[in-house]
């Protein structure tokens, strides 16, 4: 009786670990990054704060679209362009976060220098208070 239940706190123990635990990922590290460079600070806008918060994925993603994961918008794909989830491994974005960070703000940088369908640079409208896609289905 009692190895049984210490077999069972074991298995509940392992299960509220797989359960509990977020594993790191590129994509929400990338997600953190941004909001970061651009959420943050004393110069930001709080209704563009809001207004990115709300949207979220869609910063990057196609609202509604089945595959939202995979398919990005104009903006997403600029980032994309420069920014490569397998660039990022768990051990990487663990053993050097500040390093990652710095790689992704820069990816975010040469992004935003990059045009919307709307002709605006990227990076002008997220200064403006936009968001930068224009095709994000919002």
């Amino acid at each position: 009786m009692h190895r049984s239940v210490s077999w069972l706190a074991g298995i509940a123990a392992v299960a509220c670990v797989f359960t509990f635990a977020a594993p790191a990922s590129a994509t929400s590290d990338f997600a953190r990054a941004w909001k970061e460079a651009y959420l943050a600070g004393d110069d930001v806008d709080a209704d563009f704060v809001k207004t990115a918060r709300k949207a979220g994925c869609y910063v990057c993603h196609i609202k509604g679209h089945p595959k939202k994961k995979e398919v990005r918008n104009e903006y997403g794909k600029a980032i994309h362009e420069f920014l490569k989830k397998e660039d990022f491994p768990k051990d990487y974005l663990k053993e050097k976060p500040e390093e990652a960070k710095k790689k992704m703000v820069e990816g975010f940088k040469k992004a935003g220098e990059k045009k919307s369908s709307d002709g605006e640079k990227f990076a002008d409208k997220i200064k403006a208070g936009k968001l930068p896609a224009t095709d994000a289905e919002l």
